[in-house]
């Protein structure tokens, strides 16, 4: 193996990891500014969903430095073992509605 190699095997190995990352910071990110977490119910249309998958790669650059809303897919609350995941892009916020009645 020459020096040439060595590097580049360096070099990539160092830039998967850079790459990996970038997506757990941005995981991070979505999680505390966006609140999205783990089965985060959202609302799209009026439908409640249970997140399924989040698109970091969706997010761009905003003008004040953040990042923009990340496209997410998910499964109706109604239907949470649903196999199929409906893609709602960046139309959706934070279901606020709670999950069970309030003790009184």
């Amino acid at each position: 193996m020459n020096y040439g190699d060595s590097v580049q095997k360096v070099l990539l190995r160092k830039i998967r990891k850079a790459e990996q990352d970038l997506v757990q910071l941005k995981l991070d990110y979505c999680r505390f500014v966006f609140g999205l977490t783990h089965r985060a119910r959202v609302v799209s249309d009026g439908t409640a969903y249970v997140v399924r998958s989040v698109d970091v790669d969706s997010m761009k650059n905003t003008e004040e430095g953040g990042f923009t809303r990340p496209g997410i897919g998910g499964v109706p609350v109604t239907q949470p073992d649903a196999s199929e995941s409906v893609q709602l892009g960046t139309n959706w916020a934070l279901d606020s509605t709670p999950d069970q009645p309030a003790v009184k």
